[in-house]
């Protein structure tokens, strides 16, 4: 069984620690000597796997986007219907929540006018990856008749993801993942996937 090196773990562990930095704090509330503090290492050490923050918040980015879209293939291979798919991807959130996390690329979007560009161009591809998974289900739902909504299929997936972003926003202000379950709940209703 292959091995893996002391750079790749510590490199992972930069990279865990980022993360969970990144979901709770944002961007431009954390630095090099809070990773170095939690690792118990050298500001230089974290250097000479991440040259500069830019590069480990896209880094960070790149790997939480891998994570997600591996969730969404999970759903898919489940063989559910287009209801059972839509909740399944709300309980992503909810499981985020449920951490004392937020969506990664949520909290890195209201800081998005401080973000370094190469930061912002992998917000954005989430967020399109997100778009481009619903826009599937929403059809699918659509034409089997077990969804119900009017209006753009694109525009009823990112009222989704912009509702879902939002409503974790404020769950997260009230301390209260039953204020972002209800609000979820209210949205699924609404296209015919309520329980």
């Amino acid at each position: 069984m292959p091995r893996t090196s002391p750079n790749a773990d510590t490199s992972q562990r930069i990279l865990d620690i980022a993360e969970r930095l990144l979901q709770t704090r944002g961007y431009n509330a954390f630095s090099y000597a809070d990773i170095a503090q939690s690792l118990h290492v050298t500001k230089a050490s974290l250097h000479y796997h991440f040259p500069t923050k830019a590069e480990l918040g896209k880094r960070v980015i790149e790997r939480y986007e891998h994570a997600f879209l591996q969730a969404l293939a999970k759903i898919d291979r489940t063989g559910a219907d287009a209801r059972e798919r839509l909740r399944r991807y709300v309980d992503i959130y909810v499981d985020v929540l449920r951490n004392e996390r937020m969506c990664l690329c949520g909290m890195l979007a209201a800081e998005y006018a401080t973000l370094p560009k190469p930061m912002k161009a992998e917000i954005k591809h989430f967020f399109d990856e997100n778009e481009r998974w619903l826009v599937a289900v929403l059809e699918e739902g659509q034409q089997t008749g077990k969804l119900r909504f009017t209006g753009p299929v694109r525009e009823v997936a990112r009222l989704l993801v912009a509702s879902l972003e939002g409503a974790m926003m404020l769950a997260r202000s009230y301390d209260d993942v039953a204020r972002f379950k209800s609000a979820a709940e209210r949205l699924l209703a609404g296209l015919g996937a309520g329980k």
